[in-house]
């Protein structure tokens, strides 16, 4: 049974991801790598078929023709993934993953496919046909010796390989046949170097380094405590972000990938290989949960760096060198698009957007770091009241909000962030964090946005918070108040406001849209149903957290992987995959859930 492909394009839910914090790689079901990108996340893909079938290049292994079945998996507490494939010869089994250097990070990326038949023997057959990336330069393909060499712009690549009999290169492409037998592995890697020379490893060298990843993976998930239910996708989602995340500094990409597209073939395409700071804040609130506190530190610390090059102002987004990120795009437009769904984009315009809730999500993390044993050092405490008196002159004013619309209004999300970030600047000043400079001005703008929200942000008709000052339309972001304390769990206005987003926003079963009217341009996204379940935790409502919470895992793929939004009608994944912001809202829902089920439900309000 092979992925049925649509123009040469795959579901974006039969992909799984391989990373290592270097690089990052998109493997399909039939075998098929359609998107690689390497030394960095947001390095120019070397790979990527997946949004441009035609040039886009891939690296395909799989069996040589034939009926076959395939089931996969992730060997258990990595990012080490398995594929097999049964044929009427026996099983072919493939071993994905970035290798680890036993010295640290490799000087090189090295991407290991292991091959193996335990009842073959079983025909492979295998191709690397380099792509354009995304029509920014032309790949060449040579032998070296016995070595597949690819130069493609700045990157220097080869195959290494063993157990494989003969390859054959045309100038674009490199592949061949063998046959796998029991007991006698195969091996075929890519190493890739770009802007300098590039090592080829002996093969052995590889399989050993294969090995090593399992080991450093499994050491690291070791370290995650939670115990609950669940677990398993916890892990997952966990391990899924550890590999979304910069090796050298911390930093989250939002997604491996750019423009996949949140509804086919409409122009709603992204460029997520940017890190967020709102991203940033719920991967170190996730993360603490778990009790990972060096990627906490790292993360918190690669954070404080970018914010400090841009104080007082905070920017919606940063690279992943921790460099404000330009506010322009590329449009490639001589790039197909996944089905057909064009603009390919490079960069993102949300950079330049004002998103008054960037100063809560920065605020809130430091908060959650100190709460958690954590202590500010003297540039970090300046940085943050010059932040806040930054944010008093402006919550005022229009922003794009957390939905990075174009339309500048007063988002109640907005409102809600900008009150956590005073209130937790207030907080870290009587922990002595943060100096005593304007604490009264601080206090009194915190009191301000409360009152406004609830006086211009509160619909009677609708027994709801809105989705900004003067409109009745609802938004599923608001639910992040329970959260973050602006309303408390028996208040009943967050009771309210729930029933009111439920009854408004539902898509299909657990699954939300994101405000009023976004059914009609886009699917339901991911997030909202897991805050949606974590407002009703921190309500007490907790068996309607379970029953939602045990519907929405069922939509993750069969690896428990996320992508942004889910099409209703079919259960699709859509857009950039996989989606950080999914998977740390899973992460903060269970946790909630776990919590919740421990300490008992709050009676409901009056």
């Amino acid at each position: 049974m092979t992925v049925a492909r649509e123009k040469g394009y795959a579901p974006i839910g039969a992909y799984g991801l391989i990373g290592n914090g270097a690089g990052s790689a998109l493997v399909c079901q039939d075998g098929r790598i359609d998107w690689l990108a390497a030394p960095r996340i947001d390095t120019l893909p070397f790979l990527a078929a997946i949004i441009d079938a035609s040039d886009g290049g891939y690296f395909a292994a799989g069996p040589a023709g034939g009926d076959y079945q395939v089931t996969r998996r992730y060997q258990d507490g990595t990012m080490v993934l398995q594929t097999t494939f049964e044929t009427a010869d026996g099983r072919l089994v493939i071993t994905d993953a970035f290798t680890h250097g036993f010295e640290g990070r490799l000087p090189w990326t090295e991407l290991a496919r292991r091959i193996e038949a335990p009842d073959g023997p079983v025909r492979l057959a295998w191709e690397l046909r380099p792509g354009t990336r995304l029509d920014q330069a032309r790949p060449f393909v040579h032998h070296r010796g016995e070595t597949p060499l690819i130069l493609s712009g700045a990157l220097l690549a080869a195959v290494i390989h063993q157990g494989v009999d003969g390859n054959e290169v045309d100038g674009e492409a490199v592949g061949g046949q063998a046959v796998i037998e029991p007991g006698r592995p195969a091996l075929l890697a890519l190493v890739l170097a770009e802007d300098k020379p590039l090592r080829l490893p002996r093969p052995d060298d590889v399989l050993r380094r294969l090995e090593h990843a399992c080991q450093e993976w499994r050491a690291w998930s070791d370290r995650i405590g939670y115990r609950g239910p669940h677990r398993q996708q916890i892990m997952r989602s966990a391990l899924t972000i550890k590999a979304l995340s910069d090796r050298q500094t911390g930093a989250l990409a939002a997604a491996p990938t750019t423009s996949l597209p949140e509804a086919v073939g409409k122009a709603r395409n992204f460029d997520y290989r940017f890190a967020w700071v709102r991203d940033s804040s719920f991967m170190i609130d996730a993360l603490t949960r778990l009790g990972l506190s060096e990627q906490v530190d790292a993360s918190l610390a690669w954070l404080l760096q970018a914010v400090q090059r841009t104080a007082p102002a905070v920017h919606v987004l940063y690279t992943l060198d921790g460099r404000p990120a330009p506010g322009d795009q590329q449009r490639l437009d001589l790039v197909d698009g996944y089905l057909g769904s064009a603009p390919v984009i490079i960069g993102n315009k949300a950079a330049s957007q004002a998103q008054h809730g960037s100063y809560g999500d920065l605020c809130g993390a430091v908060a959650r770091y100190v709460d958690g044993g954590g202590h500010l050092d003297t540039e970090t405490g300046l940085v943050l009241a010059k932040l806040a008196d930054q944010l008093c002159d402006e919550w005022p004013r229009p922003d794009a909000g957390l939905w990075e619309l174009g339309d500048y209004q007063r988002y109640t999300s907005s409102l809600i962030n900008s009150w956590t970030a005073l209130d937790r600047v207030v907080r870290l000043a009587r922990k002595d964090q943060v100096p005593f400079i304007h604490l009264e001005r601080w206090e009194h703008a915190r009191q301000a946005i409360h009152d406004y929200a609830d006086s211009h942000c509160w619909s009677e008709a609708k027994k709801s918070y809105t989705f900004y000052a003067g409109t009745e339309r609802l938004d599923a972001a608001v639910l992040l108040a329970a959260r973050t304390g602006f309303l408390s769990g028996d208040d009943p206005r967050l009771w309210a406001t729930i029933d009111a987003i439920r009854s408004e926003l539902t898509a299909e079963g657990p699954l939300v849209y994101r405000y009023s009217g976004a059914g009609e341009e886009e699917n339901a996204f991911a997030a909202c149903t897991f805050w949606l379940i974590e407002a009703l935790c921190y309500a007490g409502r907790t068996d309607e957290a379970g029953e939602l919470l045990d519907g929405a895992l069922r939509y993750s793929n069969d690896l428990d992987l996320w992508s942004e939004e889910i099409q209703p009608t079919t259960g699709h994944l859509r857009g950039n995959f996989p989606i950080g912001i999914s998977h740390l809202s899973v992460i903060t829902a269970i946790t909630a859930y776990a919590a919740a089920l421990e300490h008992g439900a709050t009676p409901p309000p009056d």
